[in-house]
């Protein structure tokens, strides 16, 4: 990837629903959200408008290989860079809980006994991108 360009997407596919987020080239979060699968032509459709990134990191799970179709029709010009998703899950957690500490009793018992109360494909997708970034950027 060319150093002047500016921001990258990455995305967590799922079944049901995707990690989606956007980063700048030194690792700042610009957007993350989790998107329903349903949606994601939409999603991609609005991210790129408004971010023109030029690289989309995708992690390799199971419903990555349709995922990655659906983008590239949408976007036939656009990178798509597959990224492995090896232990993700248990990082996004871990993330949610240093941007969500828990409140109450629940800050007594270690996060690592609790289950996020939401969805953390989204943090799953700003580690994928992280994953990236490090890889082509870091010298």
């Amino acid at each position: 990837m060319n150093l002047e360009k500016k921001t990258i997407a990455a995305l967590d596919p799922g079944r049901d629903k995707c990690g989606f987020a956007v980063l700048h080239q030194d690792g700042r979060v610009l957007m993350q959200r989790v998107i329903e699968t349903s949606r994601l032509e939409a999603e991609v459709q609005q991210a790129y408008a408004a971010f023109a990134f030029d690289v989309l990191v995708e992690g390799n799970g199971t419903t990555s290989k349709a995922a990655r179709g659906r983008i590239s029709k949408l976007l036939p010009g656009l990178c798509i860079e597959v990224v492995d998703e090896y232990r993700t899950t248990d990082m996004a957690r871990k993330a949610y809980w240093q941007a969500n500490p828990p409140h109450g009793w629940r800050r007594l018992l270690p996060v690592t006994m609790q289950v996020p109360p939401v969805p953390v494909d989204d943090f799953v997708a700003v580690i994928l991108g992280q994953r990236y970034l490090e890889e082509h950027y870091h010298e």
